[in-house]
């Protein structure tokens, strides 16, 4: 296992307002984590939407307001959430410069069911397309 190197993996728009990058997962050896960063614009975020296992979120820059179910908290650099398993979360930038987060799932893969949607979504499986 060789040491990785953050920028040299790609940044995707995952959607409209919303930069990602991986940086650990199945694609790069994990077994049991991923992490990834995100830059969000003023205004956009993440779906309310869930995951089969416990998430951490970070905040390194800017303010992000996130609910898990029917909780609302706002949060600033330097502090963290933990959301667990299973309930309903979902975040927006709530601040007039860019939010820059980093997301730590308990599982080697990306894995989230959004509100409303007939399936999960997959991502950084370390498979072959």
């Amino acid at each position: 296992m060789g040491v990785i190197v953050h920028k040299n993996w790609p940044v995707e728009l995952w959607r409209s307002g919303v930069e990602t990058r991986m940086l650990i997962s199945a694609v790069n050896g994990a077994s049991q984590l991923c992490l990834f960063e995100q830059w969000v614009a003023p205004g956009a975020g993440a779906p309310t939407h869930l995951h089969p296992v416990e998430e951490i979120l970070t905040v390194i820059a800017g303010k992000a307001e996130v609910w898990i179910d029917d909780e609302r908290l706002v949060v600033m650099p330097g502090q963290s959430l933990i959301v667990p398993p299973l309930h309903l979360h979902g975040f927006a930038n709530i601040g007039s410069d860019t939010l820059h987060l980093q997301a730590t799932l308990a599982a080697a893969s990306f894995e989230a069911r959004f509100e409303g949607a007939p399936e999960s979504v997959r991502r950084w499986r370390g498979e072959v397309a």
